[in-house]
């Protein structure tokens, strides 16, 4: 397979991602999205870095890895913390930061 494949695999899962984030309403399902378009990046830095012959795409891409996970944790935990107070997960029901 060439690069041009990759490329076009991920930009389809970035735009799924976008989708999602764009349309959906529930917040799990807006940081799941969003974990789609961070793996879009990911799929790009591997595919460049291999086809240049470097091994720094792939090292960039651990560490995003390990930024994702982290990331997706955190979002998660604030997802439980506003279940918590307001009893939904919809984000057109949380309106805490309005004076």
């Amino acid at each position: 397979m060439g690069l041009q494949a990759y490329l076009i695999l991920a930009a389809t899962v970035f735009c799924i991602g976008l989708f999602g984030v764009v349309t959906r309403r529930n917040t799990i399902g807006i940081l799941l999205a969003t974990e789609l378009m961070l793996n879009a990046v990911n799929i790009n830095m591997v595919a460049f870095s291999h086809f240049n012959g470097t091994a720094t795409g792939m090292i960039f891409t651990l560490f995003l890895i390990c930024i994702t996970v982290s990331e997706a944790a955190i979002g998660l935990a604030l997802v439980i913390l506003l279940f918590r107070v307001r009893r939904t997960v919809m984000a057109d029901h949380l309106d805490l930061l309005k004076g």
